[in-house]
Parts: structure tokens; sequence; C-alpha cells
């Protein structure tokens, strides 16, 4: 399988920090978070990964480059930022013969069962899984409204009166049918120009493994003392 790993956030809220290092070669308990998601993928049998870059682009490369781990690595250079979905849309031609091809935010760090959501996936079979958790503070994040199937019916990116604390969490699993609606204009972002639209054709996978967005000073500091580590691989 293939993978989207954005990773191209200059991490502004994360300095002086990020100053010198990219966001997604900042450690956790010693480990790049780069590094996580690579072996991350390595065990649930995603083989190639592309990751967007901005910020300190020649750091994350020299990292690449001393990094192996059986995952065929693809670097797309942003010198302009083209936002999260657009991304996705600058290189739809790598993944538009997938069944399913997954979307990664850097700036997450979970030891998710990706195995489990891929199966969840097959079974739904909708044009996108989203991976979704509770949140303390809602307004800060994508709030999901579901039916009873858990089909998305509605998604508002950073609600000023959220309807609940259901939030995406930045994993995501797709059919291409979802590039057909990121719309043609730059910088577009996933959370505020391409999820909205899915509303009826999406599902939300719950995720109960460990999972922060790491992108505060707060949740970074936390992610130091709390971070499990990696589960046991589990092949899909």
């Amino acid at each position: 399988m293939k993978a989207f790993l954005l990773a191209a956030g200059k991490g502004t809220r994360l300095r002086p920090l990020t100053d010198s290092t990219p966001k997604c070669l900042l450690p956790i308990r010693g480990t790049p978070v780069l590094a996580i998601w690579m072996e991350l993928c390595r065990r649930f049998g995603i083989d190639e990964v592309l990751i967007n870059v901005h910020a300190h682009s020649d750091s994350i490369r020299r990292y690449l480059a001393s990094a192996h781990n059986g995952v065929q690595v693809h670097i797309a250079e942003e010198p302009v930022l083209l936002g999260s979905a657009g991304t996705l849309a600058a290189n739809r031609s790598w993944v538009a013969s997938e069944p399913a091809f997954w979307v990664f935010y850097g700036d997450v760090l979970s030891n998710v069962d990706l195995g489990r959501m891929l199966d969840y996936h097959r079974r739904r079979n909708p044009v996108a899984t989203l991976g979704v958790y509770e949140v303390p503070d809602p307004s800060r994040c994508g709030i999901l409204s579901l039916d009873r199937e858990d089909v998305v019916r509605d998604f508002v990116e950073k609600p000023a009166a959220p309807a609940g604390n259901l939030a995406f969490a930045g994993i995501l699993l797709a059919s291409p049918a979802l590039l057909h609606a990121i719309p043609d204009r730059v910088p577009v972002d996933i959370g505020f120009d391409v999820l909205p639209r899915l509303a009826g054709r999406s599902v939300a996978y719950r995720i109960t493994e460990y999972l922060v967005d790491i992108g505060t000073m707060e949740n970074y500091c936390a992610a130091q003392r709390d971070w499990p580590g990696l589960a046991s691989p589990r092949l899909p």
C-alpha cells in the first residue's frame, strides 16, 4: 500500500524547538516522530510513502538518506506550501490506480492498529474512513457529527460552536474518489475544503489506542511522559 505523510508544516507553535529542527524530526523519548511513523508503516505493510517537505527540508533529506527500514520513500518538496489537500492533488497520479491509500498527519503520535482500521474500511467501502477520537478542546479540531452507523453527516474544521468533541485524528484511509472532491486552487486544506464535501460518503473509525497531536508545546511535553511505544505488529 501507499501513504502520504504530511510533514511540511513550519511548527510555529513549537518554537524555539523548530527554529533549527523540523517538527517531524523532534524526538519522542529519543526517537524522531518521523522514525515512529516509518516503523508503523513497515509493520502494517505500507511499502511506499510520499513525504512532503518545506521547512528544514535538507535536514529531512539527510535523515531519510541514513534511515533504512524497507519502506520506499518519495520526497515532494514544496517551495510554496500547497496545503494538506494540495499535496494530494499535486501527486494524484501516484495513487490514482490504488484501491485505497493512507493519509497521515506528521505531527500526530500514535500506536494505532492500522490493520484493524484497514479491515474496517474494506468492510464499509466508503470514499474515506476517518480515524476519530475524543478531545477536550473541540474548537481547535475538525469536529464530526455521525449517524447511528458512524457515517459522517457533518464535518466542521475548528468550529466556533462545536456540536460535540469527536475529532478527526489526522489519520485517513481513502479511495481515489476523494481526489475528485479537492477544489482546484492552492492552497487547499483537507479539513476545511475536502472532508465537509464528503458528508454521507465517509465513515468514522474510533481510535482507542494512544494518540496525541504533538503540535503544541503542552502536548509535546505530555508525549515525553506518556508515550507507551509502538504496539506489537499485526499485519492486515
